[in-house]
């Protein structure tokens, strides 16, 4: 399950968007019960939360989770901001194998000054019959401001960095990866079609438009080429780079400078392509668009706007074909999607009165997949 769960904080901060509801849905002590209902009732094995209130988190939502099974990890945004992302997992199920917790702001990257955090957990299922893969599950909430599509790519990239290094196996394969949360995003738009696609040739694209979350990008700017500097240390194919330290063989401080320069231009010169690339093949639990009669289906509504922008990305099964381009990162076996849990129409939203209401207690839905792992 993905759920971004409105923080109670994020919701007196931003009292515009929830005009059209009654007071009393409004109050935490009238939402958890609410939530925590739901997460009972649907009874996932692994969950991934977003907008989780600090305080919140240890006094109720953690030791509510952990009395129905869950072992919970949680990453608070920088900056002092006061709630986070988390996964929680039923500990009959799976054993962790590693917590790699995500910071997307980096004082030594000026693009990079926004708090939003990621976080990437390597689990192992336990199964009777012994020996099983790994299995990653990301989950993260970018950078909401529309504009800002320069600094969602980054973040991005950085947690595609992450994952890649996380879900690395020994002969050189991807174990099964689950990318959850809210990406600020649309479908189609260009954010959206990199993770899809894995490449995306941003030239001459303006930065409003990245994430398709609003129409019009007059007198924008647009992305430079390339997008983050190379000190971030992640490629263009969102992989960690191999710092390379460049030799020096006298001890005087001018060599080793002009060694250091010769290093930075060599970098510069090959990174000024516009195609960034990554190395999964991530299909979308969800389609988006309801089959009959073409209508969105939406993941968030309230006063302001009902769109898509939660999603569950998923390594997709792959035939393993010797000689086609990228075979030697194509997947076998991997996971398998059985079934899904409907979304709504915003149509449909409204006629209980948009979110958050009297059942429902966030301003989004829960979006909610049933995989089968291959062994």
């Amino acid at each position: 399950m993905s759920y971004n769960i409105l923080s109670q904080n994020l919701l007196e901060d931003n009292s515009h968007l929830y005009r059209h509801c009654r007071r009393p849905v409004l109050h935490w002590s009238f939402r958890f019960p609410n939530i925590l209902k739901e997460i009972k009732h649907f009874d996932a094995d692994v969950l991934c939360l977003q907008e989780v209130q600090e305080d919140h988190y240890g006094t109720e939502i953690r030791p509510s989770l952990e009395s129905l099974g869950y072992h919970c990890e949680y990453k608070i945004r920088t900056g002092r901001k006061p709630d986070g992302c988390a996964i929680c997992f039923k500990h009959s199920k799976f054993s962790l194998l590693s917590v790699n917790p995500v910071e997307f702001y980096r004082p030594d990257v000026p693009l990079l000054d926004r708090d939003n955090v990621g976080l990437v957990l390597l689990l192992q299922p336990k199964i009777a019959s012994g020996a099983s893969p790994a299995i990653c599950i990301a989950n993260t909430h970018l950078l909401y401001n529309p504009r800002r599509g320069d600094i969602k790519l980054t973040q991005l990239a950085m947690l595609l960095a992450e994952i890649s290094s996380v879900a690395h196996q020994k002969d050189g394969s991807f174990c099964p990866i689950v990318m959850c949360g809210d990406f600020n995003s649309v479908p189609g738009s260009p954010l959206y079609s990199f993770i899809k696609e894995g490449k995306l040739n941003y030239e001459g694209l303006a930065i409003g438009k990245v994430s398709g979350q609003e129409q019009s990008s007059r007198g924008q700017r647009i992305l430079s080429i390339p997008i983050w500097p190379p000190n971030l240390g992640i490629s263009q194919n969102c992989v960690y780079e191999v710092q390379q330290v460049p030799k020096v063989e006298k001890t005087d401080s001018d060599q080793t400078q002009t060694q250091l320069d010769k290093t930075e231009v060599l970098v510069t010169a090959e990174k000024l392509s516009s195609n960034l690339q990554h190395h999964f093949s991530l299909s979308s639990v969800y389609s988006h668009y309801f089959p009959d009669t073409g209508i969105p289906e939406v993941t968030t509504c309230h006063s302001r706007s009902a769109i898509t922008v939660d999603y569950i990305f998923y390594s997709a099964e792959k035939e393993d074909v010797a000689g086609q381009p990228g075979a030697e990162v194509a997947l076998v076996g991997g996971l398998k999607l059985l079934g899904r849990l409907s979304l709504l129409t915003e149509q449909d939203l409204w006629t209980v009165n948009g979110l958050p209401n009297e059942n429902n207690s966030s301003d989004h839905l829960p979006l909610l997949a049933k995989f089968r792992l291959e062994l």
